[in-house]
């Protein structure tokens, strides 16, 4: 008997991914306060996130595109944005602004179906959550969206503060 639940290999093969990813990503930001392209974490983070968005276009739950397949598409987009925003001559210093506020934006909309999917698929014999009209779902992404808008105000403030600092204190202050 195949469940509502049912993953087939290819869905367990994408949240697998899907979740190193987002470990990656908050390990990056434990480390060092933002997802950074040009470190180890930040490189793995995004070509996790490139194979999670990937494999996720094939997914069709309903049998035909949904939210998620659409996040996939705009994290796909975003994504090199993000890689390259600071070489982007026109951004000029804003250029890393852009990065951090690019690269948040990735790991927030990739934690939109975490908890979608989370709340409603488990625990597997019955979800939190009954669907995208539930209280507690829609509770939850909005818990997301302060968490994210606060992240992102707190990475800017740090990106502010090393170019206010001396160069020689960037050292002792990061």
């Amino acid at each position: 008997m195949i469940t509502p639940n049912h993953l087939s290999i290819l869905g367990i093969i994408h949240t697998a991914i899907s979740i190193l990813a987002l470990l990656v990503a908050f390990w990056a930001l434990f480390r060092s306060g933002r997802i950074d392209p040009l470190t180890g974490p930040g490189k793995r983070y995004i070509w996790l996130t490139i194979i999670t968005c990937v494999t996720g276009l094939p997914i069709m739950r309903f049998g035909h595109p949904t939210g998620g397949h659409y996040l996939a598409i705009i994290i796909l987009i975003l994504l090199p944005i993000g890689i390259f925003a600071r070489r982007m001559r026109f951004l000029g210093k804003l250029g890393e602004y852009v990065q951090v506020f690019v690269m948040s934006t990735t790991l927030f909309l990739s934690c939109i179906p975490l908890i979608i999917e989370s709340l409603t698929r488990l625990p597997i014999s019955h979800p939190i959550a009954y669907g995208p009209d539930d209280p507690l779902l829609k509770n939850a992404l909005t818990g997301l969206l302060v968490i994210y808008a606060i992240g992102v105000i707190y990475q800017l403030i740090r990106v502010r503060t090393k170019h206010k600092t001396p160069p020689s204190l960037n050292k002792v202050v990061n």
